[in-house]
């Protein structure tokens, strides 16, 4: 069995299988082909009720499609936060509101009903910002066109199915499903299968879902996203742990070598110093001795002077007749011979 006829097995099984568990929703005939567009904005990756909430809040919160093309990303986000990625359906919904306005600088493309399937579509092609999600959409649902949209879930779905390959998800679409799945049931095949993938999307791991896809396929067990292990913040990558550990033990031994090192010159500086150096030493050490000595007795005659003209007191003569004279306090003076 060629690979091709594999697949087609497998996607008409999808289909049998999703609608055993989900029921077809058609889209509203009374929107306009602009309503489209913008549901088409909401409903990627996103389940049909949730899309028509939003659509609705974004027709009741703004005067018209104008004011919500001005109005910021953030704030269309902050209405659409029910959604699974509010952002980036916010970033479609102006994208696709600023490239009509720059073609027509109005919404009003109701003409293109009129025109040829494939003229209508090569005119929604040159729309700046309409994603090809939404043109699928619009052609599916109001150009009368066959078509199926594919978003993020629908390739994720395809892809633990073994239906889509690489590089089937690098060009976002899916070989040989429109050709499998004929133009009638277009509409149901893609609202259910929808409802299937928007659920794995958002659950991937709930049991139930796994347990609607193991009845396509029962070797898509192994093809099933995988839980990622959430790290600490504080927490250090496993093979960052022992290079940083290898750098910061060679540090610590490097610095402690270079101070070893550096000791050990010290030493041998202070232990083995020059003879030259050792007689010019003891040479000045003994010229600062001579000096000392010489310094002192230049300034000793200074203080030793004998001051002029000592007073002599005499006091009463002695039993043998002699005078007496008293020597200043501080130094005594010998006596003079008679």
């Amino acid at each position: 069995m060629s690979s091709a006829t594999q697949r087609a097995d497998k996607i008409i099984k999808l289909f049998k299988v999703a609608k055993k568990y989900f029921h077809p929703i058609h889209p509203p005939s009374n929107r306009l082909l602009i309503e489209h567009l913008l549901y088409a904005c909401c409903l990627e990756n996103a389940t049909f009720e949730l899309a028509d909430e939003i659509l609705a809040k974004l027709q009741d919160e703004y005067f018209d499609w104008n004011e919500v093309r001005v109005t910021t990303t953030r704030e269309l986000a902050e209405l659409m936060k029910k959604l699974p990625s509010p952002e980036e359906a916010a970033g479609r919904v102006r994208r696709t509101l600023h490239g009509l306005f720059e073609a027509h600088y109005s919404f009003d493309i109701e003409q293109l009903r009129k025109e040829n399937l494939g003229k209508a579509i090569e005119q929604l092609q040159k729309y700046k910002g309409v994603s090809p999600f939404g043109i699928a959409y619009a052609t599916q649902s109001v150009l009368g066109g066959h078509a199926i949209p594919i978003d993020d879930a629908m390739l994720l779905l395809m892809q633990v199915l073994a239906i889509a390959s690489e590089d089937d998800v690098a060009a976002r679409k899916i070989t040989g499903l429109e050709r499998t799945i004929s133009k009638d049931q277009g509409v149901d095949f893609f609202s259910v299968v929808h409802q299937l993938a928007v659920a794995l999307y958002n659950n991937p791991f709930n049991k139930d879902i796994r347990a609607i896809v193991l009845e396509i396929d029962k070797q898509a067990a192994v093809r099933f996203p995988k839980r990622q292990i959430k790290k600490k913040k504080d927490e250090t990558p496993p093979q960052a742990v022992p290079a940083a550990a290898a750098v910061a033990a060679s540090a610590v031994a490097e610095t402690a070598k270079s101070k070893t090192a550096a000791a050990k010159d010290k030493d041998k500086k202070s232990k083995t110093i020059p003879p030259a150096a050792e007689s010019a030493k003891s040479a000045k050490k003994a010229d600062k001795s001579a000096e000392a000595p010489k310094a002192k007795k230049a300034d000793k005659p200074k203080s030793l002077k004998p001051k002029a003209g000592p007073s002599k007191k005499t006091s009463a003569k002695s039993g043998s007749g002699r005078a007496t004279t008293k020597a200043p306090a501080k130094k005594p003076v010998k006596r003079k011979p008679r």
